[in-house]
């Protein structure tokens, strides 16, 4: 792959991230707010561990580089 695809690819991943980022609240899932992320409220401080999103974002990547890496 030239050096000239893989910058307009991850010019693509970046928009796309930006994207998510600016419409997060208006979207159906709300990722980092999934029944399986936990969070732990102590007295003064909070401890968040986003474990569902963390699995439905590796599933998600998973799945577009596999079909990506596919020729």
């Amino acid at each position: 792959m030239s050096l000239g695809r893989l910058l307009i690819y991850a010019g693509l991943a970046i928009l796309l991230a930006g994207v998510l980022v600016s419409l997060g609240d208006k979207l159906p899932i709300r990722l980092g707010r999934l029944p399986g992320d936990m969070v732990f409220r102590g007295k003064n401080s909070v401890f968040y561990f986003p474990l569902a999103t963390s699995l439905l974002l590796s599933l998600v990547l998973t799945l577009v580089f596999w079909l990506f890496g596919r020729r």
